[in-house]
């Protein structure tokens, strides 16, 4: 029926075709009505054209529908014109194809959108490098890693340290390697791996990066509070009785010394030793307590994490602090930028990290009459929020900031090396770290970065 339809439409303009043919070869011929014949053979090419055009009109459909795949115009349909069955058939059969494009790229962008959403949102920073030199940060985690600044060649990664850049040119795909970050706040660990990817011609190397510097200070410190348990267990068990039978001895000397007759010749022996067991017995019992200080860094710090409120924090620091800060004359400070700034931490391990740092800190301004200590919170480009103590002291050498987290190492005459590495051990439970710095005109600083 479709056909038949289609048929009689091409007869009846065939039909009519010749029809005004044949008029216009009779006006021709037999007639000066010029008018007339001029308006015939208008009418001529007009119908020769539209006969042509209706002949035609699926292979325009199909040309439609090509241009609209090479333009990926997938909103087009396709309809019979009223032509019947033959050409509903092929409209139905191109309208089937389109929509299966249109389902084809519906879901290559949803998965093109989960995939960007996945890098975007993966803790592994990754980088791309491709061979004309240029760099492309692929995903937020990379960009806070980087830090603020542009990086759009391999020549800026140089930002960050020329070892670093020189790391990841020189790594290969299939290779991993350990490189040091140069950040604002100090160096810090990375691990980089890279392979190999080919798009559209155009093979590039996709590098990821991974801070390993608090995985590596969280196995040091097992590392040294298994050494230091085992010590201290050692210690204790031989130092427990010598200081009982230290003490012991020192008060039989004493009795006995207290009970000599006077101008007694025992005298000046009894009194050495007395002497010397007292000395005895206190030294046992420094080193008993010395022992004491040392299991704290033992135990497993179980951080109770709640939203905290730098600025009330830093407000009871100073309240607690001030007055033997003010006995010190010790210029004190307290900033949150802003002010509104929370976290979620301990507040009681908070304050105990805080506090080692401002008495670091007022130890290393001791003698000092224009001493400043400046408390201040603010987020960092890396989104973690930054808690500094910085003074105007001495400062700390360059040589030891390695060794200032170790137990037991200290450079003060009566410190015990315990405050600096029990404060790094509350920042390794709340999933930061600790970093030292000079101080801007002069004196340290020492951030506490946490989330």
């Amino acid at each position: 029926m479709g056909s038949s339809r289609f048929a009689l439409i091409a007869l009846v303009r065939l039909i009519a075709l010749a029809l005004t043919i044949a008029a216009a070869a009779f006006v021709g011929a037999n007639t000066a009505w010029y008018a007339v014949l001029v308006i015939l053979a208008t009418a001529v090419v007009i119908q020769w054209f539209g006969l042509l055009r209706f002949v035609n009109t699926s292979n325009r459909e199909i040309g439609r529908f090509l241009s609209a795949i090479e333009y990926e115009d997938l909103t087009q349909t396709f309809t019979d014109r009223g032509l019947g069955g033959t050409f509903r058939e092929l409209g139905q059969g191109l309208n089937r194809v389109m929509e299966r494009l249109r389902t084809s790229r519906n879901e290559r962008e949803e998965q093109a959108h989960y995939l960007r959403a996945l890098v975007e949102h993966i803790p592994v920073a990754l980088i791309a490098l491709e061979p004309a030199g240029r760099l492309t940060v692929l995903n937020s985690a990379a960009r806070r890693l980087l830090g603020v600044g542009r990086f759009e060649t391999i020549g800026d990664l140089a930002k960050r340290g020329e070892a670093f850049a020189d790391g990841l040119t020189a790594l290969g795909p299939g290779k991993t390697a350990l490189v040091k970050l140069a950040r604002p706040g100090g160096e810090v660990q990375v691990k980089a791996a890279a392979t190999q990817v080919t798009v559209g011609g155009v093979t590039r190397r996709l590098v990821s990066l991974q801070s390993i510097d608090n995985e590596l200070n969280e196995h040091e410190l097992a590392a040294w509070q298994a050494l230091i348990r085992v010590l201290t267990h050692e210690m204790m068990n031989s130092l427990t009785p010598v200081s009982s039978l230290a003490g012991t001895a020192h008060e039989v000397v004493r009795v006995l010394y207290e009970t000599l007759p006077p101008g007694s010749k025992l005298e000046p022996a009894a009194a050495d030793a007395r002497e010397a067991t007292e000395a005895v017995a206190r030294r046992s019992a420094g080193l008993l307590q010395f022992v004491q200080s040392y299991r704290r860094l033992t135990k497993d710090l179980v951080p109770q994490l709640a939203p905290v409120s730098l600025t009330r924090v830093f407000a009871r620091l100073e309240r607690l602090m001030a007055p033997e800060l003010e006995r010190r004359g010790i210029a004190f400070s307290a900033v949150v930028d802003p002010v509104s700034l929370e976290i979620t931490a301990d507040d009681e391990l908070l304050d105990q990290a805080l506090i080692n740092l401002i008495r670091n800190a007022t130890d290393a301004l001791n003698g000092r009459k224009d001493g400043r200590i400046a408390l201040t919170a603010r987020l960092d480009e890396g989104g973690f929020a930054a808690l500094a103590v910085a003074d105007n002291g001495p400062g700390i050498d360059a040589g030891i900031r390695d060794k200032i987290y170790i137990p037991f190492y200290t450079t003060k005459r009566t410190g015990s090396g315990v405050g600096l590495s029990l404060t790094r051990q509350i920042a390794l439970v709340h999933g930061g770290s600790i970093q030292v710095s000079d101080t801007p005109g002069g004196g340290a600083t020492v951030t506490l970065r946490l989330r």
